[in-house]
């Protein structure tokens, strides 16, 4: 059988990561001083492992909201003597000054800092511990790296590693007294976002071996500097940097470049604009270019051959083909090529193997790949616009459309634009076009990111996008791997007074759908959670509306699933003023058939629990039960419901029975009249999970609405389902015993038969 999308394993390695992390003090760790984790002193971990301890708690931090972070976790690899680090990739404000130093003895060969704003100048001095090793260096987004936490000099104070500073590093202390000498070894680095008061000649003038570089919205008083490199660089990348005679003239002389990005945001108003001329210069000097991006900029219409000529013959990517003037200069076709936001992508002919885009889904892709670790707003533009591919026509690449969403919406959890498209993207790339080829881990991916995105954002669009996406699965069992979770942030959605009408109903939908068909230690969990007050509020709001809509209707079906067999939950609801709302819903709402419906099974489950019938033998409620006995609404369901009702309460025995009005004959002959007006070919939306076959037991029958609300389901409406299962129980001489009972009517001793 074929493999469906997303198959493929996790390998072992990743799986015992992930279970040492989650259980360290029972793994690797025991638990120290304050509660704190400490490295147990038999333990010795080679770097693959470090590595991979370190990089996949990050994830696990940033992606799994039931991991709990371990406030000293960088120190258990404070010495290297036990623990060997070489490569490490931190992101975000989770990363402190304090989880550099306690890895500052470290030999490390590559360290990734991504958008760590709450990294000081205090981490500056942490960095040159490593200068000896270190080979690939990224500080991308930290721009609070240079800045002093509230004006104090540069320093790091072996002593302090567990102080804990909060607040942001000051914009008006500017370290000054860094420098990157001694970095002999680095090769790579990315200071993208580098702030404009810091002076990026100076600092980089001790870096005689670089081979890449990335100064991504960095602003150059000049571009000369770079030709220290012209013999050595590799890679360049000058995003969003305004072109300028002296930069493409700069940028000419380093010839051993193969990959060279000069895109922009294409909403930035260009101060100088690209030509076919200064291409054509690029493409002629630079004859080792494998990669080019030259996205977001306006090319002028002279630098394409006419449409007429162009579209002759098949796409072809050859570069004396090139539908691009100067890229016919090439003398191989590009590896990569970047014409996002450009007309360019839209041509026949382009010279590359991958290329970035808007005109096909292909393009879109690849754009989405190559821009969203450190271009969100470009990778956003891109995710909604393969939203419109899936909703529009039809994804082909599915498994790698899926994969790409998934790892924008984990690489940017904090980003409203890109878990807005993200999630409305994930609604048809999960939808039943598309399911049939998905797999369960793919699937179980798709869950966890939505369940972040409606954890981190409380926004209208975000929640809606999320709520619909989980609809795309079967509920509740493609759910309940997070089970708990999914409930919590459902009930969340639902507590204001005033929610969004279609969030509020799908989230109801989605909470009835999660309540029915499951166990019943799930439903008295998420009773404790607050289910049954929720449902309640909902229903108490749409009251004071005077509106029964979907949200009413589902509320009430919710209600009824989760107290199926539970009875804490039928008492939360008694407490909980639910029965003044069901009367009142019965006399603001006389006409709603299906909400009749869905209250009386619910008071069925509370009328199951003994405990609680004393608490429905009231005047008022036996006369509203042997009233509904009489009603046609929705084929015999709302009568049938009534009857079970009232059945229970009879088989408490006329004891019970303290009220003078109504009187229990008199209830009890209605409900045999509404059992014998019943037509047997009505359908019912019952389901019992098992036989109750107390109810057949002899001493029982004396209380004959009893035997027969059953009897008649079980052998009229649904034998083929629970005739076998009478059997199997050994219900046989049950029946036997009611005919032989003298109260036993005759259609129920025919029935019996």
């Amino acid at each position: 059988m074929a493999a469906k999308a997303g198959d493929n394993p996790e390998s072992l390695m990743t799986l015992a990561t992930v279970f040492c992390l989650r259980n360290l003090r029972k793994t690797m760790c025991y638990q120290g001083f304050r509660n704190k984790v400490c490295l147990r002193s038999d333990i010795f971990l080679p770097s693959e492992i470090c590595d991979k301890l370190v990089n996949t708690y990050m994830e696990l931090v940033h992606t799994d909201s039931n991991f709990e972070p371990e406030e000293n976790f960088f120190q258990l690899f404070s010495d290297p003597r036990s623990t060997r680090l070489t490569r490490v990739q931190l992101r975000e404000d989770f990363v402190h000054d304090r989880d550099l130093e306690a890895i500052r003895k470290q030999d490390l060969i590559e360290l990734h800092l991504t958008y760590c704003n709450n990294l000081s100048s205090r981490s500056l001095k942490t960095l040159t511990c490593f200068r000896e090793t270190l080979v690939s260096l990224c500080l991308f987004g930290c721009s609070h790296i240079f800045y002093r936490r509230g004006g104090a000099p540069l320093a790091c104070n072996e002593d302090t590693e567990d102080e804990e500073d909060e607040s942001p590093a000051s914009r008006q202390a500017l370290e000054t007294d860094f420098n990157f000498q001694g970095f002999n070894r680095l090769r790579l680095l990315n200071l993208g976002g580098l702030p404009d008061e810091v002076d990026a000649e100076t600092l980089l003038k001790p870096l005689k071996s670089l081979t890449s570089l990335d100064l991504s919205n960095v602003t150059l008083e000049g571009t000369a500097f770079l030709c220290q490199w012209k013999d050595r660089l590799a890679s360049l990348v000058l995003y969003n940097l305004d072109l300028s005679e002296e930069l493409v003239s700069t940028v000419v002389q380093l010839v051993n470049l193969r990959h060279l990005d000069v895109s922009r945001e294409s909403r930035r108003t260009p101060k100088f604009k690209m030509t076919r001329k200064i291409l054509t210069v690029v493409v002629q000097r630079l004859v080792n270019l494998v990669s080019l991006d030259i996205s977001g900029h306006m090319m002028q219409d002279n630098s394409t051959v006419p449409h007429f000529d162009e579209a002759m013959g098949r796409p072809s990517i050859e570069p004396c083909k090139s539908s691009i003037y100067p890229f016919q200069e090439l003398k191989r076709p590009l590896q990569f090529l970047g014409l996002y936001d450009t007309s360019l992508c839209n041509v026949t002919h382009i010279p590359a193997y991958k290329v970035t885009g808007s005109k096909n889904e292909d393009q879109v892709l690849n754009a989405i790949e190559a821009y969203t670790e450190f271009r969100p707003e470009l990778a956003h533009r891109a995710i909604n616009q393969l939203f419109d591919i899936a909703r529009i026509q039809h994804c082909s690449q599915l498994l790698r459309a899926l994969q790409l969403v998934i790892a924008a919406l984990k690489c940017h959890k904090y980003d409203k634009s890109i878990q807005v498209t993200g999630s409305a993207a994930l609604f048809y790339l999960t939808n039943t076009e598309y399911r049939s080829d998905q797999s369960v881990r793919l699937r179980r991916e798709v869950i966890q990111v939505v369940l972040n995105g409606m954890e981190q954002y409380q926004e209208v669009t975000v929640q809606r996008n999320c709520c619909l996406t989980l609809c795309n699965f079967s509920i509740p069992e493609e759910l309940e791997f997070q089970y708990s979770r999914v409930n919590q942030l459902l009930l969340k959605i639902l507590e204001p007074a005033r929610q969004d009408e279609s969030i509020q109903r799908i989230a109801v939908h989605l909470c009835n759908a999660l309540v029915c068909q499951v166990d019943n230690h799930h439903k008295e969990a998420v009773g404790k959670m607050g289910f049954v007050k929720t449902m309640l509020n909902l229903i108490q709001k749409k009251l004071q509306d005077r509106m029964c809509d979907q949200v009413m209707e589902f509320s009430w079906s919710a209600l009824w699933n989760i107290t199926d067999e539970t009875p804490d939950n039928c008492q939360m609801f008694l407490n909980c003023r639910g029965m003044s709302l069901f009367l009142e819903c019965l006399q603001e709402f006389p006409d709603k058939q299906e909400l009749h419906r869905n209250m009386l099974g619910l008071l069925g489950n509370v009328a199951e629990v003994k405990a609680l019938r004393p608490q429905l033998l009231t005047p008022q409620f036996i006369t509203v039960f042997s009233n509904l006995l009489d009603s046609k609404a929705d084929g015999i369901e709302v009568s049938y419901n009534a009857c079970g009702v009232l059945s229970h309460i009879m088989f408490d025995g006329p004891e019970v029975w303290s009220m003078d009005e109504p009187r229990r004959d008199t209830v009890m002959d209605k409900m045999w009249d509404a059992i014998q007006s019943w037509d047997v070919s009505s359908r019912r939306n019952i389901n019992y999970r098992f036989c109750p076959m107390s109810l057949l037991e002899p001493y029982q029958l004396i209380h004959r609405c009893n035997s027969q609300v059953f009897l008649f389901h079980l052998f009229v409406a649904a034998a083929s389902k629970y005739c076998p299962l009478l059997i199997k129980e050994g219900g046989i001489s049950l029946l036997e015993k009611v005919l032989e009972l003298d109260s036993s009517q005759p259609e129920t001793k025919d029935m019996a038969r």
